[in-house]
């Protein structure tokens, strides 16, 4: 392939990248989306089944509260919830429960006091009272606590901003990724392309990782209380690079933990002639590029509840990725998890494979000859009952995977 071919090749994957935003904006619910009870020809790992029990425009993260109901975060400023999502079951209707002040609301999580919701938008932190059982809240009940991306875009972007924040807890602290304002360049605005950390009222807010482009999915390990993180590497390097990866980035040294972006990536790779990436931190799961990571979650050691899934899987990290916009070939949507040890990973990275980490758990939605999705999983949560819940911004779905009866 000559030089003007992959040029025209990269120019029209990018114009599609912008029609689709299928890298970080979201997706709006296709007319043609499949509805309860069905799914787009899924294949889920033997043993379990999967369901689509509601239809949601645009969801992304999930947070799963303590009743059986589910919270669904969305690419908009409405956050929805399915009552029942625990149901032995169909699930219930799902209703707005609250409209945000500002889009995309697309972070959510339930505090570990089940007081509280905390939702990341674009520009803030919001928490929200939540009361067991409540359907809806009023818009003036969502308080902003803390301000993201109050700083200019970087004068050096390509016009590739991430406008999503994603949000976990701990019972002391909330931690928040924000995305970068291009594909590589140098920010300006200390809170993109970064994580931050904060008090539960939004005080003492401060960066414990940077140069991480866009770390969408996050994931408290609840054996450990580390906080892990995903890593969504840039566009413009040599075809299959740089590795995207999963990282417990509380145990790592450094404050802020440095990744290294845009100028190292991997294996303390220097991608940037005179880059001196000897301090970078080295992530502990890797896996093929622009695979996307929208959500993350930790199967809990100790889950119980009708649903639960098997020992063997108690304690794996579940990993969403939305699929690339890159093509050919092109890497897939799909749900997949790593066998843990705690924070520890039972395979290595291996430095010239990064597939042999992982093992898929649900797939189906598209080959690797094009990117023809007929599905892209976003958020993933763990139910209170032990249900795996996973939502689909392309069909605006809500799917629960079980044990099979």
């Amino acid at each position: 392939m000559n030089g003007l071919t992959r040029m025209w090749i990269v120019a029209l994957c990018l114009i599609t990248q912008a029609l689709i935003a299928c890298t970080g904006g979201g997706t709006a619910s296709q007319p043609n989306a499949p509805g309860p009870g069905s799914s787009p020809n899924l294949q889920v790992a033997a043993g379990f089944a999967l369901t689509n029990i509601a239809q949601v425009p645009s969801p992304r993260e999930l947070a799963a509260l303590p009743n059986g109901d589910l919270l669904v975060a969305t690419s908009a400023s409405q956050i929805y919830i399915v009552p029942n999502a625990e149901s032995s079951g169909a699930a219930g209707q799902p209703s707005v429960f609250i409209a945000m002040p500002e889009s995309p609301a697309q972070g959510i999580v339930l505090a570990a006091n089940a007081a509280s919701i905390y939702v990341a938008t674009e520009h803030g932190v919001y928490q929200i009272p939540y009361h067991s059982g409540d359907q809806s809240e009023p818009n003036a009940s969502a308080v902003k606590i803390a301000s993201l991306r109050a700083g200019p875009i970087s004068p050096g972007s390509d016009g590739d901003v991430h406008h999503t924040s994603s949000i976990v807890a701990t019972p002391s602290t909330l931690y928040v990724g924000v995305g970068s304002s291009c594909n590589a360049c140098v920010e300006v605005d200390p809170t993109r392309a970064s994580i931050q950390a904060m008090n539960l009222d939004g005080s003492g807010m401060h960066t414990i990782a940077t140069r991480i482009r866009n770390a969408i999915g996050l994931a408290i390990n609840p054996a450990t209380g580390s906080l892990w993180a995903g890593g969504a590497g840039q566009d413009t390097l040599p075809y299959g690079h740089p590795y995207e990866f999963a990282d417990a980035v509380t145990l790592q040294a450094g404050s802020p933990v440095d990744y290294g972006w845009p100028d190292c990536e991997e294996n303390r790779h220097a991608y940037k002639s005179g880059a001196n990436c000897s301090a970078v931190a080295i992530p502990r799961v890797e896996f093929p590029a622009y695979g996307t990571h929208i959500g993350m979650a930790f199967y809990p050691p100790s889950a119980a509840g009708s649903y639960v899934f098997p020992s063997s899987l108690r304690g794996d990290l579940f990993v969403t990725s939305h699929g690339s916009w890159h093509c050919c070939p092109s890497t897939p949507p799909e749900v997949a998890y790593v066998p843990m040890n705690g924070d520890t990973p039972k395979t290595g990275v291996n430095w010239s494979d990064p597939t042999t980490q992982w093992v898929p758990f649900v797939s189906g939605f598209g080959g690797s000859a094009n990117n023809s999705w007929s599905g892209r999983p976003t958020g993933i949560v763990v139910g209170a009952q032990g249900s795996l819940f996973v939502a689909d911004d392309l069909n605006g779905a809500i799917y629960r995977i079980r044990p099979s009866p």
